[in-house]
């Protein structure tokens, strides 16, 4: 690798960590203003979304003046393609805080209904802990994390898809809080497609690594 490429991949990987740590910082606020029904959580979120878009921007840009200026080759090559990956499921992740945080502000008007436990305590910590194990992951070349992260999904699943059982309950034996369920399961939703592109970041990480591709490999 020539120092002029390796200059520049080490600064794209800083960037990426940046956009990362971005995004983080949105899902964690996302659900606190779920949970909490805190608006300046909400606030936090729809705030910061423009920096995250134009953090991507310049993410994807830095990419293919890397590719134009310096034609990487192997696992440079593989590196900055799995870049490019990375930042859009990032950048979408950091769509889907949004979305939780509007879901969160809506609910905020009404009654709390409860739910699922697994809802309120599990699953917001199984996105997180997917979130930063697969950026960690991806900093560390990290195999053996990755596939953590790719084995947390099915969990994530079965939380969401009980959530679908917990609406149609609702629904039956309280029908006036059916819209109020119906926006809970939205955003069980958004944090089980945060989980979906965790599992992308990691299925990334260990293609850049081992050169496998393990997607679709059920």
């Amino acid at each position: 690798m020539s120092l002029h490429l390796q200059r520049d991949v080490e600064k794209l990987k800083k960037e990426i960590l940046k956009l990362g740590t971005m995004v983080e910082t949105a899902i964690n606020n996302s659900i606190l203003a779920l949970n909490n029904r805190e608006m300046s959580y909400v606030d936090e979120v729809l705030k910061n979304e423009e920096f995250i878009n134009e953090m991507e921007v310049k993410i994807e840009e830095d990419c293919l003046k890397i590719l134009a200026l310096h034609q990487p080759v192997a696992g440079d090559l593989r590196f900055i393609v799995v870049a490019l990956k990375v930042n859009n499921d990032l950048e979408r992740m950091g769509d889907f805080a949004k979305n939780i945080a509007k879901r969160a502000k809506e609910l905020m008007q009404v009654e709390p209904l409860a739910t699922l436990p697994a809802f309120v305590n599990e699953l917001p910590d199984l996105v997180r802990t997917m979130v930063r194990n697969s950026l960690d992951a991806l900093v560390k070349l990290d195999v053996e994390l990755a596939q953590e992260v790719i084995d947390m999904d099915d969990k994530v699943d079965e939380i969401n898809r009980a959530m679908y059982d917990e609406v149609t309950r609702v629904a039956r034996e309280n029908p006036d809080r059916t819209k109020v369920a119906i926006s809970l399961l939205s955003t069980s939703r958004y944090m089980e497609r945060i989980g979906d592109l965790s599992t992308n970041i990691a299925e990334d990480v260990i293609f850049m690594v081992d050169g496998r591709v393990v997607r679709h490999a059920d």
